[in-house]
């Protein structure tokens, strides 16, 4: 037997000691995660530690399978910012984060937890998800303070969701890696879009590459595999609160996985061979070519075993029949006849079954109709062109109308649903087949002769000839007319503007809830009780049909708490209305710049309330599919509900940036005095900066109770800005607290409010934080960078509406929107 020496053995028993101590599932603030080091969940399923992928040099914190030799990798904290040294380490921070350093104790990754807790730990648990939590706590999910299932990367285990939570903006997608070697966000993404009428979407890039169709009520309707599946369950969940889907394994011991893989660009069930040791693949998405988004463009459809595999719907032929015949199907199909919206014995509807239901993304559903109600709706609106029963169990339910071309749709054969699509009717005596007997008509159409047709054919061409130029300047008039009054781009429900005008008592002054740049706001009241708010555009107000598509389409794509929700819009005649959500408590300003209002404003409040506008940019900026740039943010346009909770709105001037796109520059600068951005107001460059300028100046506004003026400063303050400077620099930043809130105050919370304003508002763009920083920076207490001098509006812009550029065509206060043409 060999004899160990005696420094060797106790060094033996320090490694084993440490060893033993890590071999454990959770980490308190006590403690740190290295290089050598590593959690394993009680179960011994899942293991976390440092690795590093592939043939790479660079090294991330990870979630993986214990028991499985390959080392297959679920999950990555830093998967954009990788480890370059081997002396990092995972601890606890005191505010209760989850963080990642390097040896210079400089934060790489961390939690974002904004709950307090007094004992923190960190758990692996048998699920493979890693949670923060109080260490006192039972492990209740819903106590949770952080838990990465909520930040998926390429992969979905049981019991992981992807979808939304409303409540607090969080959208849970699965992203690929880039490659074997590289785990930092590919350009392949898979989510669900909260629509009217939700859907799974797998992206490539911007561009939609597979979808999922809407759900029916027992699967997702361009995926019938899912419910024949034998391995899992599937949970789908469609409320005010949450929209996800998520799975559980029939088979505890079964190993299961789904994986966006960009290699191939699928999304793939993989499961674990346990005979092999290998990964088999059970299933994957897209499955064959009609899978591929919108390969047959606009009405045309898919049947996979046909040649070729692009049709155009009965009833419609090919855009471009030259382009249809080289396989060139982009363009798709058009009516093959002449169509009437509503006329009589010309216009119908007719059933197409076992259809994956085309794009949502410009539908509307209302589960309470019958499809009998449901045509009735679609036939009633020229805009709509296919319905459906939304829910197919037992005979069928509730109502899903679709609006302008019809997209992505294929057969899938004893699988798929019966989609009722409006059509001109035939020349000849024929049935419409529509959703009930009502519909079917007989139509006699009377009939010309050849000779008399080419009589006509030759007066019209005459006609045109002479009068050519005419002609084309009166078509063109005429489709412009169209453009501006025809809603079909619209993705919210249209409203009736009788309907409208009976909710709001014929939009009555003791309705009426204020008026903005842009016209007067009314309270309505529908027939079953509920109230929303309407605004009703101005006929001489500066927003024309532009600025309100704007609002609408905008309006129609984002979710978040923080931003307020649109129910519809309305267009007929000379009115152009937007439905809101009603917001009891009115706007920001109606508390903030009053003297009494204003005392109802506690710190807690204010801080809550600038908590939540921030998280409502950010989503705007990053967490929204389009970047979009608000352009027009202040006081006035922050509504408060009845809990206070604030929702930015009135997104009629704002901008969307595609990809990566972070500005732009305009001749038309629009927005409202002492909000603007210097770059915004003087050169027409637009970014998400420029919002950040504006979100600064609204900061200030929250914490002093006054507005960005010269009215409330004596002479040596220029504005809100130099009055905040002034009193930081000076070592007084309290005084710039309102009088109002003095009681509640936090100070270090209100410092600190104080010194992101004066970031959020410097000169140069690039000296200010993003939101992303913005949302971290106002949740912890990490030192904060100094602010440089951003007094430069003394001289050069005022801000009571006076001019402040020669090129500048029209003004207006502070509290109203501004439009300006400038001559460069």
């Amino acid at each position: 037997m060999t004899i160990l020496p005696p420094m060797l053995l106790v060094t033996s028993l320090v490694f084993c000691f440490t060893s033993i101590s890590f071999a454990t599932d959770t980490i308190t603030q006590s403690e740190s995660l290295s290089n050598n080091t590593t959690l394993v969940s009680n179960d011994g399923s899942f293991e976390l530690g440092f690795f590093s992928p592939g043939d790479s040099t660079n090294s991330y914190i990870g979630i993986w399978y214990k028991n499985i030799l390959q080392k297959t990798v679920v999950w990555v904290a830093n998967r954009d910012k990788p480890i370059k040294d081997n002396s990092t380490k995972l601890t606890i921070a005191s505010n209760g984060n989850l963080v990642l350093l390097n040896q210079n104790n400089t934060v790489i990754w961390s939690t974002n937890t904004t709950t307090k807790a007094v004992n923190v730990v960190a758990q692996l648990l048998d699920t493979g998800n890693l949670v923060l939590r109080d260490e006192k706590d039972n492990n209740n999910p819903e106590n949770y303070l952080w838990q990465s299932f909520d930040y998926p990367t390429d992969t979905l285990l049981p019991g992981m969701k992807v979808g939304w939570d409303f409540r607090t903006g969080l959208n849970r997608r699965l992203t690929a890696w880039k490659n074997w070697d590289d785990p930092s966000s590919g350009d392949f993404v898979g989510d669900i879009v909260p629509t009217n009428n939700p859907e799974g979407i797998m992206w490539k890039g911007t561009s939609k590459y597979y979808r999922s169709g809407p759900f029916n009520g027992i699967q997702f309707g361009g995926d019938p595999s899912i419910s024949k599946n034998s391995i899992a369950n599937y949970t789908y969940v469609s409320n005010k609160d949450e929209l996800y889907i998520s799975y559980t394994l029939n088979d505890k011991s079964v190993i299961s996985r789904i994986v966006m893989n960009q290699t191939q660009y699928f999304r793939q069930r993989l499961t674990w061979n346990r005979d092999s040791q290998t990964w088999r693949m059970s299933s994957q998405l897209p499955s064959d070519y009609c899978d591929d988004y919108n390969v047959c463009g606009p009405f045309g459809i898919c049947v996979i075993g046909e040649a070729p595999v692009c049709k155009c719907l009965d009833g419609f032929t090919p855009k471009s029949p030259q382009n249809w015949s080289q396989t060139n199907w982009n363009q798709g199909c058009v009516h093959s006849e002449t169509w009437s919206c509503k006329e009589k014995n010309k216009d119908g509807f007719s059933k197409f079954s076992n259809i994956k239901l085309p794009d949502t993304e410009r539908s509307w559903v209302n589960a309470s109709m019958t499809l009998e109600e449901c045509r009735d709706k679609c036939w009633g609106n020229c805009s709509c062109t296919a319905y459906a029963n939304s829910d197919i169990r037992g005979e069928g339910s509730g109502c899903a109308i679709w609006f302008g071309d019809l997209l992505d749709i294929r057969l899938i054969p004893s699988a798929g649903q019966d989609l009722y699509i409006r059509l001109a009717v035939p020349e000849t005596a024929q049935e419409n087949e529509g959703a009930n007997d009502s519909s079917n008509q007989k139509v006699v159409v009377i009939t010309s002769t050849v000779s008399s047709v080419i009589v006509v054919l030759l007066i019209f061409a005459f006609i045109y000839w002479r009068n050519k130029t005419k002609i084309k300047e009166i078509i063109t008039r005429i489709k412009e007319k169209n453009n501006e009054s025809n809603p079909e781009e619209f993705e919210l429900p249209l409203f009736d503007l009788a309907s409208i005008a009976h909710a709001t008592d014929h939009f009555s002054d003791h309705n009426k809830l204020g008026e903005g740049g842009f016209g007067p706001v009314y309270k309505g009241t529908l027939p079953n009780g509920q109230e929303f708010a309407v605004k009703r555009l101005s006929q001489m107000s500066g927003q024309g049909i532009k600025e309100f598509k704007n609002e609408v389409t905008l309006c129609a794509k984002l979710q978040h708490r923080n931003l307020v929700k649109v129910l519809g819009c309305c267009i007929q005649e000379d009115e152009k209305l937007l439905i809101y959500e009603f917001m009891a408590n009115k706007s920001l300003d109606f508390f903030l710049f009053d003297s009494c209002r204003s005392k109802l404003l506690d710190w807690p409040k204010r801080f809550y309330i600038i908590n939540g506008i921030a998280r409502g940019l950010l989503y705007l900026h990053q967490d929204s599919r389009l970047r979009i740039i608000h352009r027009d943010l202040k006081a006035s346009n922050v509504l408060l509900d009845n809990e206070m909770n604030p929702k930015i709105s009135d997104f009629g001037l704002a901008r969307m940036c595609g990809g990566d796109q972070t500005e732009g520059k305009t001749r038309r600068v629009v927005g409202t005095y002492g909000y603007m951005a210097p770059e915004y107001a003087f050169d027409g460059i637009f970014s998400t900066k420029s919002d950040v300028f504006s979100f600064g100046i609204l900061l200030l506004e929250i914490v002093s109770g006054k507005k960005n003026s010269r009215l409330f400063y004596p002479n040596n303050y220029d504005n809100l800005i130099g009055h905040a400077w002034r009193l930081w620099k000076d070592g007084n930043p309290m005084q710039f607290v309102d009088s109002a809130s003095e009681e509640s105050c936090i100070i270090s919370e209100a410092l600190r409010c104080i010194h992101i304003g004066l970031l959020c508002v410097q000169h140069h763009p690039n000296d200010r934080p993003n939101m992303a920083s913005v949302v971290v920076l106002l949740s912890n207490e990490n030192a904060l960078p100094l602010p440089k001098d951003p007094n430069y509006l003394r001289e050069d812009i005022s801000t009571e509406g006076e001019s402040y550029s020669e090129n500048m065509t029209s003004f207006s206060v502070n509290d109203v929107t501004i439009s300006m043409l400038s001559d460069r």
